[in-house]
């Protein structure tokens, strides 16, 4: 199982995410934003929690929550990434999470082990559940 990650030069990468448009649900934020940031088209599997966190722009501090989902690639490719990153790129689940930049981002994909393990057994009931509604298992190999 592969993980599109978006990053800055070689050492900074993580989750694709984004600022809601008026009137967009959680889900929508985060197909668009998947979408423009990575060029990959995905289906929402399942829940997999949210990162609040606190960011400064021009003197001004800001709250913001990320809500992240366990998506399907459906279509696109990376090469078809905007410019807000250098480069979109596909990394095995294990690599993934060791090049994640924050550790917060590293804890979401860990926690998707199971509903991706889940999924790809063939539980797509059991994929959707949030990992909170889960039994504690490890996650993928």
């Amino acid at each position: 199982m592969d993980v599109v990650l978006v990053g800055r030069g070689n050492t900074f990468w993580v989750l694709p995410k984004g600022t809601p448009k008026l009137g967009e649900t959680t889900e929508e934020v985060a197909l668009r934003e998947v979408r423009e940031e990575t060029g990959v088209t995905g289906r929402i599997i399942g829940e997999l929690g949210s990162i609040h966190y606190w960011f400064s722009r021009q003197g001004v501090r800001y709250s913001k929550e990320v809500f992240y989902y366990l998506m399907e690639a459906v279509g696109g490719d990376v090469s078809l990434h905007d410019h807000e990153y250098d480069a979109a790129r596909w990394f095995p689940y294990h690599e993934a999470i060791r090049r994640l930049t924050y550790a917060n981002e590293a804890e979401i994909l860990r926690k998707a082990g199971p509903l991706i393990g889940r999924y790809l057994a063939g539980d797509a009931a059991g994929a959707t559940k949030a990992p909170a509604q889960l039994e504690s298992e490890s996650p993928l190999d």
